[in-house]
C-alpha cells in the first residue's frame, strides 16, 4: 500500500470503512478511499444509504437558509465529519461571506483532513473535540476565537445524536448546549427513527454497527424531550423530507428521519 496522505491516521484506519467518509461518498465527494467506495455500493444494494444521506444534507441546507433568513451568522456544526459538498460554511456565505462556522468532529484523520481544507478561509474552523462533552466543545480555542457566544449562534446537531447512547443521556447533553447560548439562538436537529419505516432503520443500524460506529434509532415520544427550551419553526417535528419541501423538493419521499429548527426562548 502506498503512504497515505498525511492527514490520515495511522491506526488502521484505512483497513475499515469510516463513517465520515462514507458521508462523503454518498454526497458525490472525493475525500473518501477504496475501502469506503467498496462497502458504499455493497450497502446500498441493501439499503438507499446514499438517498437518505441527500434528503438528510437538503434538510441542513433549508435548515441553514432558515437560520440565515432569521439574522443568524453564526453556527456551531457538531460532529459535522468532512465538510464536503453543499456544507454548512458554503450555504451560508452566499448569503453573507462574514458568516462564521466552527465544525467539530472527535476522529482525529477527519480533523485533520478538515482542517487542511479549511485553513485558508479565516471565518471557518474546525475543532477536535467531542460533541458529548459541551465543556471541551464550547471551551476548544476554534469555538472561542471564532464564535461569539454572547451573541445568537444556530447549533447544529444533524444526524449526530443517533451517535449518542441512552446512557450518554441526549437529553440532558442537547440542554446543556442550549444553556450555553443566549435567546434566540437557534438548534437544528434531526433523528434516525424507526416510526417510519422500521426496516429500513434497522437496516441502517446494521450496517452502521459494521463502521465501528453504532447508531440508535429513537421514536417521536424520545425525540420531543430533546427540544424542550425551544419554540419550533414551521412545520415542527416532521420527517426531513416533509420539512419545508416546498423550497428544495426531494427526489422520492424515502426518510427514516424526523427533523427540526427551533428558536431557544
Amino acid at each position: 500500500m502506498q503512504n497515505p496522505p498525511r492527514w490520515v491516521s495511522t491506526s488502521g484506519d484505512l483497513e475499515r470503512p469510516n463513517a465520515a467518509r462514507l458521508y462523503d461518498y454518498y454526497l458525490g465527494g472525493a475525500h473518501n478511499f477504496a475501502v469506503d467506495r467498496e462497502f458504499a455500493e455493497h450497502t446500498m444494494k441493501l439499503v438507499p444509504t446514499a438517498a437518505l444521506v441527500q434528503h438528510s444534507r437538503a434538510f441542513l441546507r433549508r435548515a441553514v437558509q432558515a437560520c440565515l433568513a432569521a439574522g443568524i451568522r453564526q453556527f456551531l456544526d457538531l460532529g459535522s465529519g468532512i465538510p464536503t459538498a453543499g456544507n454548512v460554511h458554503e450555504v451560508a456565505h452566499r448569503v453573507d461571506p462574514t458568516c462564521r462556522v466552527v465544525y467539530v468532529d472527535n476522529e482525529p484523520a477527519t480533523v485533520a483532513h478538515a482542517r487542511t481544507m479549511l485553513r485558508d478561509n479565516p471565518c471557518v474552523a474546525f475543532a477536535e473535540a467531542d460533541v458529548r462533552d459541551p465543556e471541551a466543545v464550547l471551551g476548544s480555542p476554534e469555538v472561542r476565537t471564532v464564535l461569539d457566544l454572547d451573541r445568537p449562534i444556530a447549533v447544529l446537531m444533524v444526524a449526530i445524536l443517533p451517535y449518542v447512547r441512552d446512557e450518554d443521556r441526549p437529553v440532558e447533553l442537547v440542554a446543556a448546549y442550549r444553556d450555553a447560548v443566549v435567546t434566540g439562538s437557534h438548534l437544528v436537529l434531526s433523528h434516525l427513527t424507526a416510526d417510519y419505516r422500521p426496516e429500513v432503520a434497522e437496516a441502517l443500524m446494521h450496517v452502521a454497527a459494521e463502521t465501528q460506529s453504532p447508531v440508535v434509532a429513537r421514536a417521536r415520544a424520545a425525540i420531543e424531550p430533546l427540544l424542550k427550551g425551544f419554540d419550533l419553526l414551521e412545520p415542527g417535528l416532521v420527517p426531513v423530507t416533509e420539512w419545508r419541501a416546498e423550497e428544495e423538493p426531494s427526489a422520492g419521499d424515502e426518510t427514516v428521519s424526523y427533523g427540526a429548527v427551533g428558536v431557544k426562548r
